[in-house]
């Protein structure tokens, strides 16, 4: 996802840690915090997935007047075809299989970053019960007020070669 403008703020960051269930108070107790190495809040590990509430054209992120794709087995007002797509977010068969993130330093409140998207690679295999897995790699760099590189974000996503019935 490309953002143009994603601030940090602790509210947020706090915000976050919550919704992932982890209670270290590095994520929103100042005071606890100027007692660690780091010496202040910091963000969560993923924090930077938060980013896509910044997108605008994010496929996930509902949007007022438009029917949204969701998260459930049947996208809320999107109905699937005779072919097996939703016409949606999702078009069957897709699946996020990795996730890795390089950090250059710690996010904290105050950083104003910008996510860029870079080409990766894509490449083929035999699965295992038949048919072609395509494989394509996905790369967000994610700078700081400074143009300073803060985060790599390094995905995979996995597709069938084939439509898969649910």
């Amino acid at each position: 996802m490309a953002v143009e403008r994603f601030p940090v703020e602790a509210t947020h960051i706090m915000m976050f840690a919550r919704s992932v269930a982890d209670p270290n108070p590095i994520y929103s107790d100042a005071e606890y915090a100027a007692t660690t190495e780091v010496g202040r809040i910091i963000a969560p590990p993923t924090f930077a997935q938060a980013s896509a509430q910044f997108d605008p054209d994010y496929v996930l992120r509902p949007k007022s007047g438009e029917v949204w794709f969701g998260s459930g087995k049947e996208p809320t007002g999107i109905k699937r075809d005779a072919s097996g797509g939703s016409g949606g977010g999702g078009n069957g068969g897709g699946l996020h299989a990795e996730q890795h993130f390089e950090y250059h330093r710690h996010l904290t409140p105050g950083d104003v970053l910008t996510a860029t998207n870079l080409p990766g690679k894509a490449w083929e295999k035999e699965g295992k019960r038949g048919g072609k897995l395509m494989f394509s790699e996905f790369i967000t760099e994610y700078r700081d007020q400074n143009g300073e590189l803060v985060i790599t974000a390094r995905g995979v996503g996995v597709r069938t070669g084939q439509v898969v019935e649910s």
